[in-house]
């Protein structure tokens, strides 16, 4: 996503690829330098642009709440540019990241507001974690394949997208919830937006979305199912809520994977119950939550948050008990979007 300083997020530096601007007589030219990440910007300043100079993350701030008065909240505690970017890059452990992806604090790489700012490509990450899985100690190719299939789903949306252009907004398939879409809100709850639904956990992720710009995958399944399925908002008012913070926002990643948890691009809707988010969060929100021992909606077996949140759809929609969900083997996806829809032949 594109912004300058959005309600508690904002990139600190634009970091792209170190590379000399070239005239149309294919001569080099000086280029810009951002001053945070140390990477010359790849075109020349324009009259009109936003100052690229600041002496100090303090002074980006203030500039920026000077140029956006009515933004609130402070910088993201999330550092752009190509160095940071390099940094983590250079920390992945693809062969953790299969069996830990999962858990919020779990080896995930962190690198989707760079990849989606172009301080990487894909195609540099990829190269990257063959690197690491080929050295000494690291585990051979299967052991990356997840890593790799992640990256692959990232550039599948983005393919997508191309197709299907602003149709990217509208349901790609009928819902299998057994709900009319009529019957779903087309706004945000102001609980939500305001981070006060009473739930330690939805309320939590709120906040780090919020601040920092960014949530793990796996919270931002939960929350959109939350919001999809238990307060029964359409998902494409979620879907512009999470474009106005996500530092790794993009329509082809985001929407796409609304709808993996609404049930329009998906064969069956994504949904969860307390044990799963207990198991992947290490209980830490429910310890703290005032509707822990009585009140939680989320605190049921899946075949009773089934009958409860939607229609039987017995044709569409039927799934052994044993396999549901309680493993969670279906709540992963990119770490730059929700999830994403079963393989489509």
């Amino acid at each position: 996503m594109d912004r300058a300083l959005a309600i508690g997020g904002f990139s600190p530096s634009h970091g792209h690829r170190p590379q000399a601007a070239v005239s149309a007589h294919g001569l080099l030219h000086p280029v810009a330098t951002d001053s945070l990440s140390g990477a010359p910007l790849s075109w020349p300043e324009q009259p009109g642009e936003l100052p690229r100079q600041f002496e100090s993350r303090q002074a980006l701030e203030a500039e920026l709440q000077h140029l956006f008065p009515e933004a609130e909240g402070s910088l993201s505690p999330i550092r752009g540019g190509r160095h940071q970017a390099e940094a983590l890059l250079g920390r992945i452990q693809p062969a953790r990241y299969a069996k830990g992806r999962n858990f919020l604090d779990g080896p995930v790489t962190r690198l989707s507001p760079y990849i989606r700012h172009g301080a990487l490509s894909l195609a540099e990450v990829r190269d990257a974690v063959f690197a690491r899985l080929q050295a000494p100690g690291g585990g051979g190719r299967p052991a990356g394949e997840k890593l790799i299939n992640e990256l692959g789903w990232r550039d599948y949306w983005q393919r997508l997208w191309q197709q299907l252009g602003g149709g990217i907004w509208r349901d790609q398939e009928e819902l299998k919830t057994g709900h009319h879409p009529g019957t779903y809100s087309s706004e945000l709850p102001a609980d939500v937006a305001e981070g006060r639904t009473g739930l330690a956990c939805m309320d939590g992720f709120i906040a780090e979305l919020h601040t920092s710009g960014w949530l793990h995958n796996h919270a931002r399944m939960w929350l959109a199912a939350y919001l999809v399925h238990w307060r029964r908002v359409r998902w494409q008012a979620g879907a512009q809520w999470f474009l106005r913070h996500l530092l790794d926002g993009d329509p082809a990643s985001n929407n796409l994977s609304w709808q993996w948890v609404a049930s329009s691009f998906s064969h069956k809707p994504y949904f969860f119950n307390r044990g799963n988010l207990e198991r992947y969060s290490g209980g830490s929100f429910c310890r703290s939550c005032r509707l822990s021992e009585q009140g939680c909606p989320f605190d049921a077996s899946y075949e009773q948050l089934e009958a409860e949140l939607f229609q039987p759809l017995p044709s569409l929609r039927s799934v052994d008990a044993g396999r549901r969900e309680r493993s969670s083997p279906r709540s992963s996806g990119p770490s730059a979007a929700l999830s994403r829809p079963t393989r489509r032949h």
